[in-house]
C-alpha cells in the first residue's frame, strides 16, 4: 500500500466528507474525519476542525497535530482526536496499515441502537453486544462484526478507553474489527485510506437501512446466514467474522 502524502490527504479528506455529506451520510457540521500521517510526511495526525461541515472543508485549514497529539497547525481539531488516536493505537495491533478513521451520525445506524432500547431488535438475532446479524454477504466481507459501545456524552474518554477494551478483545480472538457504534452517536470505521474507510461506512449504513425496512413490516425479522454460508466466505474471500 502507498501512504499518503499530506497534500493528498488532505485532498482526500475534503473529497471523502464532500461525498459523504452530499449523500446524506453526515448533516450540519455532525462527523469527522482523521488520517494518520506516515513518518515520511512528518507522522502526526489530520483531522477536521471542531464544528465544520464535512461538505464545505476547505485543505489548508484542517487540523494538523503531531504524534503527540499536539496541534501544530489549521482550525482548531476536532475534540474527537482522542477517541481516533485511541482507535488507531488500538487498531493497529491488528491491521497495522490502519491509516484513517471515519465517524459520522449516519441514520438508520443510530436508528437501530434506538429501536434496540424499545424492544425492536430480536436480540437472538445478532451476536450478543453487536449492532446487527450477518444479514447480507457484503455486510460479512466488508464490514464484520460492529460491537456496539454503551452511551457516553460526546467526547468522554471512558468511551474511548471502552473502546480500545473491544477492538483489543475482538483482535485477540481472530476477528479484527473496523467499525464500532457509539450507541444513539453513531459508528467510527476506519481502514487504510479514506476512501477504503467510507467504503465500510457505506456498506454499514445500508445494512442497517435494509434491517430497519424489514423491522418497520411488522413480519418476522430476516435470519443471520447460516455458519456453514459464513465460513465459505471465509475460506473464498477471507472474511474476518
Amino acid at each position: 500500500m502507498t501512504v499518503l502524502s499530506e497534500n493528498h490527504a488532505r485532498d482526500e479528506i475534503c473529497r471523502v466528507g464532500k461525498s459523504l455529506f452530499d449523500r446524506g451520510y453526515v448533516h450540519a457540521t455532525a462527523g469527522n474525519i482523521s488520517v494518520r500521517l506516515g513518518a515520511s510526511e512528518g507522522g502526526g495526525f489530520l483531522i477536521t476542525p471542531t464544528d465544520a461541515c464535512l461538505g464545505t472543508l476547505d485543505p489548508a485549514r484542517l487540523a494538523r497535530l503531531d504524534s503527540q497529539g499536539v496541534q501544530t497547525s489549521g482550525d482548531r481539531a476536532s475534540k474527537t482526536i482522542a477517541l481516533h488516536s485511541t482507535i488507531y493505537a488500538a487498531a493497529s495491533a491488528f491491521d497495522t496499515q490502519t491509516r484513517c478513521v471515519i465517524h459520522t451520525h449516519s441514520s438508520h445506524c443510530v436508528a437501530v441502537t434506538l429501536a434496540a432500547g424499545q424492544g425492536l431488535q430480536d436480540a437472538s438475532a445478532a451476536p450478543q453486544g453487536e449492532l446487527l446479524p450477518a444479514l447480507t454477504p457484503y455486510f460479512v466481507m466488508k464490514v464484520g462484526h460492529v460491537p456496539v459501545i454503551p452511551y457516553h456524552r460526546p467526547g468522554d474518554p471512558l468511551a474511548a478507553s471502552r473502546v480500545a477494551e473491544v477492538i483489543a478483545h475482538y483482535g485477540r480472538a481472530g476477528t479484527p474489527v473496523r467499525a464500532v457504534m457509539l450507541e444513539r452517536l453513531g459508528p467510527n470505521v476506519w481502514h487504510d485510506s479514506p476512501a477504503a474507510a467510507m467504503a465500510v461506512l457505506e456498506e454499514l449504513e445500508e445494512t442497517a437501512r435494509l434491517w430497519m425496512l424489514c423491522s418497520a413490516t411488522g413480519k418476522p425479522l430476516p435470519t443471520a446466514l447460516a455458519p456453514h454460508q459464513i465460513d465459505e466466505l471465509r475460506q473464498t474471500f477471507g472474511a474476518r467474522w
